[in-house]
Formats: C-alpha cells, structure tokens, sequence
C-alpha cells in the first residue's frame, strides 16, 4: 500500500513532461474560467450594449460594438494564457515559446481591434461627398490588408523570424508571379481608375452598345460585377470596361422621348398646324413632362419622307425607372393618336406608289 501511495505521488508530481498534475489541472481551470468568461461578455454584456445602441439613431455605435465583439472575447483567452505561463513551471526553450505565444496574442488582440475598427471609421466618413461606395469598398480593404500585414510582420519578429530576409527571398519568386499576373494587375489599375474617374458606382445603370446593359453590383479589385435584367449576374474583368465607352444612366439627369411620328401626305396644312399645337399643350400640361429652362417640348414638322409627313416629338421626363418611364409613354401614345384622330388625320405607314404611263395594246 505504501508502494503505491509513492507511485501516485510520483506520478502527481511527474505529470507531463515534468510538469505535475496539480499545476496543468490549475491550468486547464484557468481556461476553462476564462472560456465560460468569454461566453458571459459577449452573450450579456456586449448584447446589453447593443441594446441600448439599437435604441439610438446612429448606425456608428452598432457597427463599434459589432466590430469589437470579436477583439474582445480575446482578451480573457490571452490573460488566461499568460496566467498559465506562471503557473507551470517552464524553462528554457519551452519557457520562451510559451511567452513568445502570450505576446503573439497580445499583438493579434490588438490587430484584431486595429483591423475590425475600420469599417466603422469609415462608415462615419462615409456622408463625405468625395467618398463614394465604391471607393470606401477599396479603401477598407486596403487598409485591413496593410494593418494585418503590419501584425503578421511583428508576430513573426517576436518568434525571430526576421522579414527583410524573407522579402528578399521572395524576389524573384514575386517576378515570376508578377510576370504571370499581368492581367490582376491590368483589371487592378483599371479599377483604381473606374473608382477614380467616378465613371460608375454601385446602384447605376450602366450601358455597353451591344455588349451588356444592367446594374452594378460591385466593383472589386479584379472584376465588376454587373446585374442583367434577366437578373443573372455578369461578372467582367475590370480592363474590358475601361477600355469602351460607358453609358452610365444611372448619372442622368432627365429622360428624353425622341419620336418622328409619320402622318399621311392627305393632311393638310392646318391640321398639321392643330395635330402639333395639342400634342405641344398636352406635354406642356402633364405633370409627367419637364419644362423648365432648356426642356422646353419640341414639336414641329421636320421632313417630307418617302411615304409620310414626319413630325418630330421631343420631350424630357424627371429620372425614373424602367416601368414608370414606359407608363409615362404609353400615356402620351394614346394621346398622339387620340389627337391625331380627333384632327381627322391618320397615321402612314411605309407604301409604294406605281404610275404606269402606258398600257400595252
């Protein structure tokens, strides 16, 4: 029995690796604690806060409690880890990883703070007009990139890994990936210059003759990605839009009805006159149509065509969407033929007229 007894403290003090039992299960508790404190803040304190964020206007206090939910639930890991590190009963090598760990998180709490933060900076710029949706997109992500890789080069300092170096070493390796990477790095400058020259954002219409017409849903750092109006999604490099012309309807200030109407050559000149003072009243009248300043309505008889007397109607709407744009035409079509109608003309359509001088006896 004595045998044994001196085998259970033999084995107690001897643990693992040296260490005894009674510190890696204090250890372990430490952990366990600091897992069950990490639950607590996040799913009652932080969830209080939010509370009372959601009861305020702002959006920026959501979005900081939101952004710190994550940096925070480390903070009880990264002491607890170091509290480990003074109850076992390390040395040497070991002793140094183990520091060299508690300081890894040390600084990735602090990166994580630093990285997540800045989405709600710049949602608090983002009321600024030259800050657009896209260029905030671009500028939060850069500075995410160049903040962890600023954390990821002073964590791999304090193991001794030493960074210039390892640039270096990675010299010609970036040569053959840059050779190989031309096009990201054409689709990349030709998206710093969209964003750039303001030529779209997300939300326009957008409009390649021939080649695609739909919204914009993203501008990325490789592609664009344009929303068709069979609602499929039509991811395209970012060089093939800089490169053509671009209609952004979604910049545009009014919307214009362009129309030749094609009246028989019976009408006479009178009608012609009474046909285009009513349509010319009506527009004027109609709360669908802009009249202000340059946007007076054009209606007048412009050509003596083939088959018809051409009247050209142009008129300029506020900025609406496709349907409402649609509705406000199809309204003014039955207007013209109502007119046209009650002036007792008619609409022509393309014919041919055959003279035969002569018939064969």
């Amino acid at each position: 029995m004595e045998n044994f007894k001196n085998l259970v403290i033999d084995v107690w003090n001897t643990g693992f690796l040296g260490i005894d039992l009674g510190s890696i299960i204090l250890s372990l508790t430490v952990m366990l604690i600091a897992f069950l404190f990490r639950s607590f803040i996040i799913s009652v304190i932080l969830n209080a806060f939010t509370k009372l964020a959601d009861k305020t206007d702002s959006k920026i206090d959501d979005e900081i409690l939101n952004a710190l939910k994550k940096p925070i639930g480390l903070v009880p890991i990264t002491i607890a880890i170091y509290i480990c590190t003074l109850i076992l009963p390390l040395s040497g090598v070991i002793g140094d990883i183990a520091t060299n760990i508690v300081k890894a998180f040390v600084i990735f709490t602090i990166f994580s703070v630093l990285a997540n933060s800045i989405k709600p900076i710049f949602e608090a710029l983002s009321t600024s007009s030259w800050l657009t949706a896209s260029m905030q997109m671009w500028l939060e992500r850069a500075s995410k990139f160049i903040v962890w890789v600023i954390g990821i080069a002073i964590i791999l300092d304090i193991f001794g890994i030493q960074i210039g170096p390892l640039v270096a070493g990675l010299g010609l390796f970036s040569v053959a990936v840059a050779l190989g990477a031309q096009d990201f790095f054409k689709n990349l400058i030709s998206g710093i210059l969209i964003i750039g020259e303001h030529r779209f954002q997300p939300g326009d219409r957008i409009e390649v003759s021939g080649q695609l017409h739909g919204i914009v849903e993203s501008i990325g750092f490789r592609s664009t990605v344009i929303r068709t109006f069979d609602t499929a999604p039509m991811v395209i490099p970012n060089k093939d839009l800089s490169d053509v012309k671009v209609i952004n309807h979604g910049e545009m200030i009014n919307r214009r009805i362009n129309w030749k109407i094609n009246l028989i050559y019976s009408t006479t000149v009178e009608q012609l006159a009474s046909i285009r003072n009513d349509i010319k009243k009506y527009i004027i009248a109609s709360n669908d149509f802009t009249t202000e300043g340059d946007l007076d309505p054009v209606v007048r008889i412009v050509e003596l065509g083939g088959s018809s007397i051409d009247m050209l109607v142009v008129a300029y709407a506020d900025p609406m969407g496709f349907a409402a744009f649609n509705k406000v035409k199809e309204k003014l079509i039955f207007n013209i033929m109502k007119i046209v109608k009650e002036n007792k003309s008619e609409f022509a359509y393309p014919s041919t007229s055959l003279y035969v001088e002569s018939m064969p006896k």
